[in-house]
């Protein structure tokens, strides 16, 4: 296993290895990691982290793998059978086994990268029985709050490494594929109403550990508050406060549910300077206070 966790809290990333008993379930991740790169940055970043095969993405490869690398923030390139095509924010890159490929940044923007990698005779089945191909590399998604969370999910599974993490996370990357696949398939393009609620969402899920300022996301969206609010109550029946703090109280319950974070500690983690009014808050969005949740998960 090759592990890579630098300075910088933008990066992390792991190679996997595999028992028996995880190869057996047909298919299982090898690796997944997290990138922010800034602007004339080299690319890939700690290339001597990295197993020699994975370090050529920028000038050409060949891996023996599957990989789902997930553009959030800036804009590049992605070349392979051929073709040059354009990657930009939402953008989803699909790898295959056996199939050369080059991708990278634009120097002078960078951007931000999610990837998973797996394996198996359930992968190669995806693609015998025509869900993905070589022929179709590029997926034009958007930014999608739950395909992140998908990959946090991943993420902070090899991180742990708890009982049965690879099945757990193979599992993620499995359902993961599905979601990208499920977004391709919708035919009707979604309004601009609808692209501004989804980007409002991702905004949210990207400052979750920040104090709630939803002046400051209006502001990135070019958009009024009384707009935001009559958009997000048109298509979620909450405003975007009620849903800001909502999925703050359901990430404090997964801090909450680990026994290693204090009250205190998880509500100043998530942006609350008060401690009381998060407790206070807590209990009445969840039904039980901070200090009951964390005991009963531990039970």
């Amino acid at each position: 296993m090759v592990e890579s966790t630098p300075d910088s809290k933008q990066s992390f990333f792991r190679y996997l290895t595999s028992s028996e008993e995880d190869e057996k379930w047909q298919i299982v991740c090898t690796d997944a990691g997290h990138n922010e790169i800034g602007p004339c940055t080299d690319y890939p970043p700690h290339k001597n982290a990295h197993p020699k095969s994975f370090k050529s993405v920028a000038v050409g490869r060949v891996l023996s793998e599957y990989q789902v690398i997930y553009i959030t923030k800036g804009s590049g390139f992605f070349e392979t059978k051929g073709l040059r095509l354009s990657v930009n924010a939402g953008s989803i890159m699909l790898l295959f086994p056996g199939v050369a490929h080059v991708y990278k940044p634009a120097y002078d923007i960078g951007w931000t990268e999610y990837w998973v990698g797996f394996r198996g005779p359930y992968a190669d089945k995806l693609q015998g029985n025509g869900f993905i191909s070589p022929d179709k590399p590029l997926y034009d998604i958007g930014l999608r709050s739950d395909i992140v969370a998908l990959f946090a999910r991943i993420l902070d599974l090899v991180r742990s490494q708890e009982p049965l993490y690879q099945i757990r996370a193979s599992s993620a990357a499995l359902c993961l594929m599905a979601e990208i696949l499920a977004y391709d398939r919708i035919a009707a393009q979604p309004s601009q109403a609808e692209k501004l609620v989804q980007r409002s969402k991702f905004l949210m899920e990207e400052r979750i550990y920040a104090e709630v300022d939803l002046a400051a996301i209006c502001e990135s969206l070019g958009v009024s508050a009384s707009r935001l609010n009559e958009l997000f109550k048109a298509y979620t029946a909450m405003t975007p406060y009620q849903y800001f703090i909502g999925i703050k109280m359901q990430k404090a319950k997964e801090l909450l549910g680990g026994g290693e974070s204090s009250i205190k500690e998880v509500a100043f983690r998530l942006g609350f300077k008060d401690e009381y009014y998060f407790s206070r808050l807590f209990k009445s969005k969840i039904g039980v206070s901070p200090s009951q949740w964390a005991r009963t998960e531990l039970e």
